[in-house]
């Protein structure tokens, strides 16, 4: 038996930074949403764990036990022959390495094993208990406290200058920790535009010191926000990938073809949420 299993990339729409506990983890408020695009994992079951690499991004991936697909496939405790499909850039904000193994956790449960909780699969990394839920989710603590979020439809570009960002690097050119979380109680969003007019009042704390470290972000965020029709623009998780938000999908892929013809060097897709 083989099974597949899609990981979808994942947005930070707003990510805010409240505060640092003692052992040096950070505290976040972040609004999650999940989109169309993403890796594949393929499985089935093996008398030892193994792992190949394929798509366009497979390059530089490690096979060995260093990756999160196979530290997801020891956790679930089920020997797995697995390939990962690799379509998102590396080290880009998108949690790609947590969504291929919040996906490995998923290929395991269908083969028989069983089923590892968010709890436990924060083991793995503070974006894998979202990434094993893939649904729009407020995100909060060192990412074990999660609420669901009932958002509307959202359309984007997704920009990546194939510059990979050092997440422990970011947080150390934070200059202020402390900052403040979401409202308490979100509010109900009617539409489309109502959500990004809200969003729009909200940050990604991680922003300001990536842009610093990374230069390309700032190209990257002044691109999307030069591009008819983008209603708002932000750098998701900790970079170096940049999102812009549309009116429609039209709108979107029309912005991400303009986009990808007048940078060709850049990682660029349109995408849409998946529902919750």
């Amino acid at each position: 038996m083989t099974v597949k299993v899609f990981a979808p990339a994942k947005i930070n729409l707003s990510l805010h930074v409240s505060r640092q506990r003692e052992d040096g983890y950070h505290l976040l408020d972040s609004l999650v949403a999940f989109v169309d695009l993403g890796d594949q994992v393929t499985a089935s079951l093996a008398v030892r764990s193994e792992l190949s690499v394929t798509g366009p991004f497979a390059e530089g991936v490690p096979t060995d036990g260093s990756n999160l697909v196979l530290k997801a496939a020891e956790l679930a405790g089920l020997p797995m022959s697995l390939t990962l499909d690799k379509h998102l850039p590396p080290a880009s904000g998108i949690g790609g390495g947590s969504a291929d193994a919040a996906a490995t956790l998923r290929a395991a449960a269908r083969l028989g094993a069983s089923p590892v909780t968010a709890e436990r699969a924060l083991a793995l990394g503070a974006d894998v208990p979202v990434c094993l839920r893939s649904k729009p989710m407020r995100m909060r603590g060192i990412g074990d406290v999660l609420e669901p979020v009932t958002m509307p439809a959202l359309h984007m570009v997704l920009v990546n200058p194939k510059v990979e960002v050092s997440t422990p690097e970011v947080f150390k050119r934070l200059e202020r920790k402390n900052n403040l979380e979401m409202p308490d109680l979100l509010p109900r969003w009617p539409d489309t535009l109502a959500f990004v007019d809200w969003l729009s009042t909200q940050r990604n704390d991680l922003e300001k010191p990536a842009v610093k470290l990374v230069p390309e972000v700032a190209a990257a965020l002044a691109a999307l926000a030069l591009t008819p029709g983008a209603l708002m623009v932000r750098m998701s998780g900790s970079g170096a990938t940049c999102f812009g938000l549309f009116a429609d999908r039209y709108a979107a892929d029309v912005a991400a073809l303009q986009l990808a013809e007048g940078n060709p060097w850049w990682w660029v897709k349109s995408a849409s949420t998946l529902p919750g």
